[in-house]
Parts: structure tokens; C-alpha cells; sequence
């Protein structure tokens, strides 16, 4: 497919931005990121070309773009998981940028690196730094060298099992074993004791061979109760500021539910550590475009500890923009195009509160089964500060191929309390029809005590799931 639509949306000249570099941009990914992408580009009179797989030939961001380009069936390896298909797709468009979204190849270093190979540019930091910030070894290390604070554990991949137990010995039970190539939660165990850790330790090194082509792990100290807490940096390779944190410790199996901005956990200065140490960290590799450092805060202790990097736009992106007012998807098209970072860190405040609730085509009731069908009623929440992230329109279907997320709802308000009481009003409002969504989980979750005063932990979700589906059987015998 490569067809123009009807209405003509390139380069306008009412923008307020004159691309330097980049006259199109191919989006290399689907659903709401993708449509995200097309608008910030087309805000900055960039063409906006749609990557799209047969399943997505009809969806929202093909009827946005200025073009759609056909890059393969609907299975992602064979397209939006296709180099190869990605780059012909670029040059078929005569695209001058890729922007990689987040998931998808957007952290693969071979990819970038092709990208450049191809005189083109790669929306997102160069080849060589998401290969040092993807591996998780690497990236401790590095971390370690910008004295920035890391989760006690092994220097580096563990070699043998003889190594793992030494390292286990001295940081002490339970441990965490981690794919160094992992993502999305996946690739992680943990270990209890040493007949548990020679147990676990090469059934999680084949893990990562299959899923990551690197079958490399390493050891950490778990924390049983952590939060979970990241902080946003945008650079634009000589300079880095940060954005403050989100909290992202409601999660099931490790991935992520319920976002928000700033973390109710962190005092003041603690803040100011945590925020300076990922600037630090950024600075260190020479960071450029949006990025965002994962920590581990043990509240218990008041300590922090860097996890990992994600050299990417995030998927809870919109709370940090919510509350800063930073357009983060427009600046690394900015950057991308050349442009120096607009902010210094004395420029960049923090205002109110948000959340974001991750909308997806699942039934938690049923474990969280995916729920793709035909969207026959939608009635998105408006008012003051409601920001709806989403692909959906009425009459579209959900295909079954991809990750099941559809909207992400985004609130802001004056307070969290306040922001708390807006997401509820927002739900109440919200309507999908003709799929099951998670939007029954989060009015629950709204109503936790618990979570309303910010007493969670990234374990909390799975303990309160149980007692929710209890609650809910006996509500329907």
C-alpha cells in the first residue's frame, strides 16, 4: 500500500517550526504511540509517513499520516520486527527520519545502526549508546562509574554457577536473576536459596538465549517491597536535563498498570539525589533524545537504586508532560533535527499532579485474557485536565496480533488528592464498547485505601488482585 490521503497535511505553513533535516518521517511502529508521533510531527510541518502491517492497513494512525506505507503480514516478526521491510519502507517514502516509538525495535542497536548506515536518521540516541544502556550489565557498570547508586549484586554477567553462588553468598537472599538484554519484565527470576539459585540459574540463562539471542544474565539483591521509580531525562548529546520522576510501582507480572507524577514516596531531597544522579548518568554516555532511568527505592531504608535505562519514549510519558509541560515527543523530533535542548534545568518546573491508567483490551477478571473484537460504542471522558492517548475509533477492530493496550486516560490537577478525584470522575464517564477493558480494575484500585494514600509497592498489585477476584465472585454468586 503507499497511498496519500485525500487531505493534504504536510509541511504547513501555519507551523510554528521549520524542519531543518527532517522534511518526513516514517513511524516505524502502530497504535497510540503512533498516532502520538504523526501529531507532534505534524505540529512541526513534518510529513508523517505510516509504517503499517496487513493488520493495520485501516487503523487510525493510516488515516492520519500523510501516507502509508505496506511493510509486511500482520505478524510483528515479519514487519514492524522486519529491518529489513522498515528500511525499504523509508526509501519507497523518501523519508529523511525513523521514528522508532517505543517496543518494537526501538532499543535494538543493530537497528539504529542500520538506520545510519543508510544516511538516514534514527529518532532516538545513536547505535552505540542504546547498546551500552540495553545491556543491563553495561549499563550497571556505567552507572557504577558516574558514582551513581546500584542494586547490590555482580559485577557485570555471571560466567558460572560457582560465581553466581560466591556473588549470592556475599549480598545475601533472596537474589534476582536478570536477563542482561531483557525488557518488559521479561527474562527475571528469583532465587531464595542456593539450591534454588542452581536450580533457576540456567533455566533463566536459557530463557534469555531464546528470548534476547543472549543467553548473558546477572545477579541483584531483591527488595522485596521496592517502588518502582524512574526519572525522564531529554538530552541533546552535550547537554542533559531531567524531568522529574513518575511512580511505577502497580504492577502485574512486572508490567506496568497505574503511572503517576511526582512519585508520592520521595521527600523533597530525595528528589534532588535521585534527579541529579540520572542527569549524571545521561551525561556520562553522551545522551541524546528522551530517555528515562529505572530505580528501585527501598523506602524502608530511603535509599534508591539505578536499574536499568530505557533509550525510548515510554509509554507513561504523558504524566511527566502533564506536569512540566514539556511536549517530550516533539522535543526529540527537535533534537533529531538538529535542534540544541530549548531548557535549562532552572527552566523546567513541576506543577500539580497526574496519573495515567493503561486502558487494554483484557478481562482482569478472567487473568487479564486478551479481549480484541469491534469497537461499537466509544465515549472518551473530557473537562479540565483529561488527556486521551489512543488509536480507537468506533467502528475499528482491535486486532488480535499485537500488545492489547488502547488508550492510556491522563489526568492533572492541582493536588493528587485532587488529580485522584478527577481520574474517578474520568472513568465514570469512560465507555468502550464491544471489548472487555481494565478500566474496572482501576476504578477498584481508585477506591483502595491503600493506593488512595500512596502506600504501595510493586508487589502490592498481585496480593490485592487476589482479594479483588474473591470480592467479585461473591458480588455475582
Amino acid at each position: 500500500m503507499n497511498a496519500t490521503n485525500p487531505t493534504d497535511r504536510s509541511a504547513s505553513a501555519t507551523s510554528f517550526y521549520q524542519p531543518q533535516r527532517i522534511r518526513t518521517v516514517l513511524v516505524a511502529n502502530r497504535g497510540e504511540i503512533a498516532v502520538r508521533v504523526i501529531r507532534a510531527a505534524h505540529e512541526l510541518g513534518m510529513r508523517a509517513v505510516a509504517a503499517v502491517s496487513d493488520a493495520d492497513r485501516d487503523s487510525l494512525a493510516a488515516r492520519m499520516a500523510d501516507e502509508a506505507v505496506h511493510i509486511g503480514p500482520a505478524h510483528a516478526a515479519k514487519s514492524y520486527l522486519n529491518p529489513a521491510a522498515i528500511l525499504a519502507a523509508a526509501k519507497q517514502c523518501g523519508a529523511d527520519a525513523i521514528h522508532p516509538g517505543y517496543g518494537f525495535l526501538s532499543e535494538n542497536a543493530a537497528f539504529a545502526a542500520q538506520v545510519e548506515a543508510a544516511g538516514l536518521i534514527f529518532v532516538g540516541p545513536s547505535s552505540t549508546v542504546i547498546a551500552t544502556m540495553g545491556d543491563k550489565a553495561r549499563a550497571r557498570e556505567t552507572a557504577q562509574r558516574a558514582d551513581v547508586p546500584t542494586v547490590p549484586g555482580s559485577n557485570g554477567i555471571v560466567l558460572s554457577l560457582g560465581e553466581a553462588r560466591e556473588i549470592a553468598a556475599r549480598i545475601g537472599y533472596p537474589v534476582m536473576i536478570k536477563a542482561a538484554a531483557g525488557g518488559g519484565g521479561r527474562g527475571i527470576r528469583v532465587a531464595c536459596d542456593a539450591a534454588q539459585l542452581d536450580a533457576e540459574l540456567p533455566q533463566a540463562q536459557r530463557e534469555a538465549q531464546a528470548a534476547f539471542g543472549n543467553g548473558g544474565v546477572y545477579l541483584e539483591r531483591f527488595i522485596a517491597r521496592a517502588r518502582h521509580i524512574e526519572v525522564q531525562v531529554l538530552g541533546d548529546g552535550r547537554d542533559v536535563v531531567h524531568l522529574f520522576e513518575r511512580e511505577c510501582s502497580l504492577q502485574r507480572r512486572r508490567q506496568k498498570i497505574l503511572e503517576e507524577a511526582p512519585s508520592p514516596s520521595l521527600t523533597p531531597a530525595l528528589r534532588e539525589a535521585l534527579c541529579a544522579s540520572a542527569t549524571r548518568l545521561a551525561r556520562q554516555v553522551g545522551y541524546r533524545s528522551a530517555g528515562t532511568l529505572e530505580y528501585l527505592f527501598d523506602d524502608a531504608r530511603g535509599e534508591f537504586y539505578f536499574i536499568e535505562m530505557n533509550t525510548r519514549i515510554q509509554v507513561e510519558h504523558p504524566v511527566t508532560e502533564a506536569i512540566t509541560g514539556v511536549d517530550l515527543v516533539r522535543e526529540t523530533l527537535r533534537i533529531a533535527d538538529g535542534e540544541p535542548l530549548r531548557f535549562r534545568q532552572s527552566d523546567i518546573a513541576m506543577r500539580g499532579a497526574a496519573l495515567e491508567c493503561r486502558i487494554n483490551a483484557e478481562d482482569p477478571e478472567q487473568d487479564f485474557r486478551p479481549n480484541p473484537g469491534r469497537i461499537d460504542e466509544l465515549v472518551w471522558p473530557t473537562g479540565p485536565g483529561v488527556r486521551v492517548d489512543s488509536m480507537l475509533y468506533q467502528g475499528y477492530t482491535v486486532p488480535p496480533f499485537y500488545d492489547s493496550l488502547l488508550a492510556k486516560l491522563i489526568v492533572s490537577d492541582e493536588s493528587r488528592p485532587a488529580a485522584l478525584a478527577r481520574l474517578d470522575r474520568a472513568l465514570r464517564e469512560l465507555h468502550i464498547g464491544g471489548v472487555k477493558t481494565t478500566a474496572l480494575l482501576h476504578r477498584a484500585l481508585l477506591a483502595d485505601e491503600d493506593v488512595r494514600a500512596g502506600r504501595y509497592h510493586t508487589n502490592y498489585l498481585e496480593a490485592w488482585m487476589t482479594g479483588w477476584r474473591a470480592q467479585r465472585s461473591v458480588e455475582a454468586a
